[in-house]
């Protein structure tokens, strides 16, 4: 490949999407499209996918087709190219005969650089004549999971795919892409494909800037209304498992007067479609929905997403909560659990007509989400692992990692669920245990005469839900094992035997709950208003105007002239040529608050004599100043990584004697404070992102005291 090419692509990014440079993993895709190498692209949600096939449809002769199986992604897309000035355009079912014949014309005339169908179509002869008819120099197939029968979201449709490429009379360039596929999946794909090893890019599934939670043993109709309130001027999604449930949310919000829509197979297709665009549009700010929505909704601005039933795959989850923040600003994903869930998503499970191979590999699937719910490792780092990537990398923001509380030791406990696990000869499931545990007087524990078990009653101190509870977090850290389908029964691990032994212990982290920050931004929340009164008028979503990530950087940076507007990462020349100036007047009000760059600020170090009564930070302070590191702090205090940075960050504010930057290896602190004399420190984020990967977060804290 001549470096022309990729110097053009390079051109075309800058130029029409106004990014400076590709994010990870896209470069590496198009260079191999671009040298007409057939290539698997597995990126994460919001991950910049599109790019992908579309900057080398602007660099290639010919024409760019794209298979998809989401008719509402078609027309997003679609609309969003055609406000770039790229000539692209969509064959599907909700065309009228004259409209799809006008289409087809124009495609044989040559007039456009991007085709979106969906794989249905692929056999029908007289798309096949079209086809044959223009250069088709690249076929992107999008949502490729759906061509294994291991991926979450399988379509029979999409197995046609690789018979009609070797129909084609041409042979064009193969991408195909997807968000979630694990490693079975990924070699499906390569197997149907014909595609080596080193043609497949993975980026990783990591989101970055998605915050995860898991709430258990609340109400959920309250936690919604509080939540809600706080983020009346986002927008969020609310998945619910059944149009029943999607109902009462969506009366409960209306009934608060908040700008609420509905979205549901219940629904007429025109009562969905005006629920998809007033939402689309910030027409209103949030969505009920069960899991029919969302698939190919391109709208960046999500700021939250909220399940209050557990989807039925890890896969599910990821891809919906992914609907959150594809502009890459920072947003929530909190899932509400409660068992019953697990019981519903069971009997869907058994009520489908699917074979008994599909159905054993569900309820595993399912069980895997269930373990989500109770780990308490990071949740972000549990996912990655699900997807076969093996990080020993934590977020540090989801809500296990911001447990401040203690481990508690429950050795003993977790010996009692083993230890009956074993008398029973691994022959029952967790309701089972858990009543011998509490000593049930249940019907069914004295007919099977379980009462004689020597453990029984041994935790009748506790509920029977808590137990369960607790077996959950078994199973989850990997102690338990769950076998069997609908009725799974609980087996021992290896790392169960050790506990029994006394060659291991268990640790319990006692909850605690985080307060969340109030976050305002005046500047942020004027530009918004401007780009909607910008969208109105010119009949478009507000995020193909700009996205809510390059707003943030408007608010940021107040660019007050045609130059430094041109530098905000979103801006491209036609953007800036269209909507330019509307903004600039906009900044220009806000001047006052454009940052110095060149100003230092000072700041005085508190004295020892000033210092607040002393806590439990300063213990801390104190085994760290004999050495210790905090991996080892962690386990000799019974805290977390977490609570440990935030007592030694604590201690150095009050006066303590720290030196943290003495954690930090030379090189690594010469780089952050390299970067950090051109950029500043006021946000650890782009301090991150500046510098190489194995330079972590801590580093950065300890390094500046903050």
């Amino acid at each position: 490949m001549s470096m022309n090419l990729l110097e053009q692509a390079q051109e075309k990014l800058r130029s029409i999407y106004g990014y400076h440079s590709f994010r990870e993993g896209q470069l590496n895709i198009i260079q191999l499209v671009l040298q007409g190498k057939d290539t698997i692209g597995i990126m994460p949600t919001g991950g910049g996918k599109s790019l992908c096939y579309q900057v080398p449809a602007l660099v290639n002769p010919g024409v760019t087709l794209v298979i998809s199986p989401l008719i509402s992604l078609m027309k997003d897309q679609v609309d969003a190219l055609m406000e770039l000035n790229i000539p692209a355009t969509y064959l599907n079912s909700t065309l009228s005969v004259e409209e799809e014949r006008k289409r087809q014309t124009k495609i044989r005339e040559g007039e456009y650089k991007l085709i979106y169908v969906a794989p249905e179509r692929l056999d029908q002869m007289q798309f096949k004549q079209l086809i044959n008819s223009v250069n088709i120099s690249l076929v992107a197939i999008d949502e490729a999971h759906c061509m294994s029968q291991w991926g979450h979201d399988f379509r029979p449709s999409y197995l046609s795919i690789t018979s009609w490429l070797q129909e084609l009379k041409q042979s064009p360039t193969v991408l195909a892409l997807t968000a979630t596929a694990t490693e079975q999946v990924c070699q499906d794909l390569q197997e149907y494909l014909q595609i080596n090893k080193e043609q497949v890019v993975k980026t990783g599934f990591e989101r970055a800037n998605l915050t995860f939670k898991v709430r258990k043993g609340i109400n959920k109709k309250q936690f919604i209304n509080t939540y809600i309130s706080k983020k009346n001027k986002d927008s969020g999604i609310i998945y619910a498992s059944t149009r029943k449930e999607v109902e009462q949310i969506y009366q409960q919000l209306k009934e608060q007067g908040l700008d609420v829509a509905a979205y549901h197979g219940g629904m007429s297709e025109v009562e969905r479609s005006r629920s998809q665009e007033a939402f689309i549009h910030d027409e209103i700010k949030i969505i009920v929905a069960t899991n029919a929505f969302g698939m190919g909704i391109d709208k960046s601005n999500v700021r939250y997403v909220l399940h209050y039933n557990i989807p039925r795959t890890i896969e599910a989850y990821y891809q919906e909560a992914g609907r959150a923040g594809r502009d890459g600003e920072e947003s929530e994903c909190i899932l509400l659990f409660s068992p019953q869930d697990v019981r519903t998503q069971t009997f869907l499970i058994e009520q489908s007509n699917r074979n008994e191979t599909r159905q054993e590999m569900e309820y595993k699937k399912l069980q895997q989400m269930t373990a989500l719910c109770h780990t308490e490792r990071c949740l972000q780092q549990y996912i990655l692992h699900y997807f076969g990537d093996d990080t020993d990398k934590t977020c540090g923001k989801c809500s296990n990692c911001l447990q401040t509380g203690e481990k508690i030791d429950k050795t003993k406990e977790a010996q009692m669920v083993f230890s009956t696990v074993k008398r029973t000869r691994e022959r029952f499931g967790k309701t089972i245990i858990a009543q011998i545990l509490v000593g049930s007087n249940n019907q069914k524990i004295k007919q099977m005469n379980l009462t004689t078990t020597t453990t029984y009653g041994l935790l009748s101190h506790l509920s029977q839900k808590n137990v369960a509870e607790f077996i959950d977090l078994l199973l989850a850290e990997g102690y338990l094992l769950l076998v069997g389908t609908s009725y799974p029964t609980i087996q021992l691990t290896e790392k169960a035997i050790q506990v029994l032994l006394g060659e291991q212990h268990v640790f319990v982290m006692e909850t605690m709950t985080e307060v969340e920050p109030d976050q305002q931004d005046d500047v942020f929340e004027a530009l918004r208003d401007l780009r909607k009164q910008l969208s109105s008028e010119n009949n478009i979503p507000p995020y193909m105007v700009f996205s809510d990530k390059t707003l943030r950087e408007m608010s940021r940076y107040i660019p007050l002239t045609n130059e430094e507007f041109s530098n905000i990462s979103g801006v491209g020349e036609q953007k800036q040529e269209k909507y330019g100036q509307a903004f600039l007047n906009l900044l220009a009000i806000f001047k006052d608050k454009k940052p110095q760059i060149d100003q230092q600020s000072s700041s005085s170090k508190p004295s020892l004599g000033n210092k607040r009564k002393a806590g439990q930070y300063l213990e801390t302070a104190k085994h760290f100043q004999k050495g210790e590191s905090v991996e080892q702090l962690a386990k000799t205090l019974s805290l977390t990584e977490q609570t440990i940075i935030k007592h030694l960050l604590k201690a150095q504010e009050e006066g303590f004697e720290l030196i943290l930057e003495q954690y930090v290896e030379e090189e690594a602190r010469k780089l952050i404070l390299e970067v950090v004399e051109q950029i500043g420190s006021e946000r650890l984020k782009p301090i991150k992102e500046a510098l190489p990967d194995h330079i972590t977060y801590l580093d950065i804290r300890f390094t500046l005291g903050k």
